[in-house]
């Protein structure tokens, strides 16, 4: 990756960063601007200041869209700190960037070769061409899915809350559902909702869609004789891992959770198959319930761990390894017990360095969550489980929990913090941000070959 001079538009100039590292920096200074904000005596309703470690632990789940929070969103803050926390949720579904861009646009600035590889690297993408067509596109799409899922959830809202309170209620929690973050001003999420099919498959829908990604947006939108057999690789694994998850999710959780008096037992049938379908949904990537989760068996706890660590898809708002790196896995996987030399999914070989990656992706993503629980383990007095949940969830930027966040020590706080930081700008990106230098193989030499025994 080359070093670029990278102009932020806002009086510092001349300074020569990596797009990683301006990205992370961009992020890092989203979220201290909120923890200020939300620090302010203001932004509470009591009068007085939540703390600054609470204030940035709430702004950093808003801008990591994740969803954990210290205090209860509903009860405590005004509506200056809710009018925060939204904007902050809206800045970190859109990304660092596209805000820039968004800026750009409004004021008929050029965007530079400087900034559009900070795009490129934001948006995950191969290519420099038509990214800010791209960042354009994620602007437009987002605002219109927003608007129309708050449209869907005022019919529900409205009728309960009062048309002012319902339409504040139906633009917040589209906004959070959408960008993936779960945060919600009810106060205990979606459980009064548990039976209502138009706010249950709404909040779905938004989270699903949040969680595709953008470039299989324009994939489909730009084709309308779209057919998924001639659609590119990335979007057959982005519908097929995701089909994959959700529906054994669903059969999953309907059948280890059926006759729990904690969760679904307590339900009718057609309550049970909404709870079942919300929570698969929700556990992927964003932090509502319907279902009390401290109530959970563990076995489903677990399985929820697997399914947040996988979490969405590349260039959406949502967290985790993401679908594809967890396809690129597996398909290597099948490859070797097939005794194939090269990896091969779906009639396509995948290059060397696409599988180097995904391992790499994987590999220092668990190292997080293992270290992160380690740590947890000596600060909190909580249940092994239930931290390596915690853990999980900020890592891929969920927000679920089983009830211990707002228990957490100071440190445990920092160490979600950080954990919530790490998985919104990703571990390749903060290693690559981090680094002195990125020294690429030049070709001249290479080391002998030598052999170890594996297995």
């Amino acid at each position: 990756m080359e070093v670029v001079e990278i102009d932020f538009k806002s009086g510092i100039k001349s300074l020569k960063l990596k797009p990683a590292r301006v990205l992370v920096l961009g992020i890092a200074g989203i979220i201290l601007l909120g923890g200020l904000l939300l620090n302010l005596p203001i932004a509470s309703k009591d009068g007085a200041s939540v703390g600054f470690l609470n204030a940035l632990f709430t702004a950093t789940s808003a801008v990591s869209v994740t969803g954990l929070v210290v205090v209860n969103t509903a009860e405590h803050w005004t509506v200056f700190g809710k009018l925060v926390i939204i904007v902050l949720i809206q800045a970190g579904g859109l990304g660092f960037m596209t805000l820039a861009t968004l800026i750009a646009l409004i004021l008929g600035k050029r965007i530079g070769l400087r900034d559009r590889l900070i795009i490129q690297e934001q948006l995950n993408q191969f290519n420099l061409s038509g990214v800010v067509n791209l960042a354009r596109y994620v602007i437009l799409s987002t605002f219109a899915i927003e608007l129309a899922g708050a449209m869907l959830l005022s019919t529900s809202f409205i009728p309960k809350y009062g048309i002012f309170k319902g339409i504040a209620y139906s633009l917040f929690h589209s906004i959070s559902a959408f960008c993936n973050a779960g945060f919600d001003i009810i106060g205990n999420s979606m459980e009064d909702f548990v039976g209502d099919p138009v706010v249950i498959l709404t909040i779905s829908g938004l989270i699903i869609l949040g969680g595709l990604g953008y470039t299989v947006f324009m994939e489909i939108t730009r084709n309308r004789t779209y057919i998924l057999k001639k659609a590119s690789l990335h979007t057959k694994m982005v519908f097929k891992v995701n089909a994959l998850l959700l529906v054994s999710g669903f059969v999953f959780v309907m059948l280890v959770e059926y006759n729990n008096p904690s969760t679904l037992k307590i339900l009718d049938f057609n309550e049970k198959v909404l709870a079942s379908i919300f929570q698969t949904v929700i556990t992927r990537t964003a932090g509502f319930n319907s279902v009390n989760l401290g109530g959970l068996r563990p076995a489903t706890v677990l399985f929820f761990v697997i399914l947040m660590f996988i979490g969405g898809s590349p260039s959406s708002t949502a967290g985790g390894i993401k679908t594809t790196t967890f396809g690129v896995i597996m398909g290597t996987l099948a490859s070797i017990v097939k005794g194939k030399d090269d990896v091969e999914i779906m009639e396509r070989r995948i290059p060397l360095h696409l599988v180097f990656r995904a391992f790499a992706i994987a590999i220092i993503s668990m190292t997080v969550i293992i270290t992160m629980t380690m740590i947890l383990t000596f600060t909190e007095d909580q249940v092994f489980l239930d931290l390596l949940f915690e853990v999980t969830s900020a890592f891929a930027t969920v927000g679920v929990t089983r009830g211990i966040t707002p228990e957490l020590s100071g440190i445990g706080k920092v160490v979600i913090i950080t954990t919530m930081f790490i998985g919104k700008v990703g571990p390749l990106t903060l290693a690559f941000a981090l680094a002195k230098r990125h020294r690429q193989y030049d070709g001249k030499y290479r080391y002998p070959e030598d052999k170890l025994m594996i297995g």
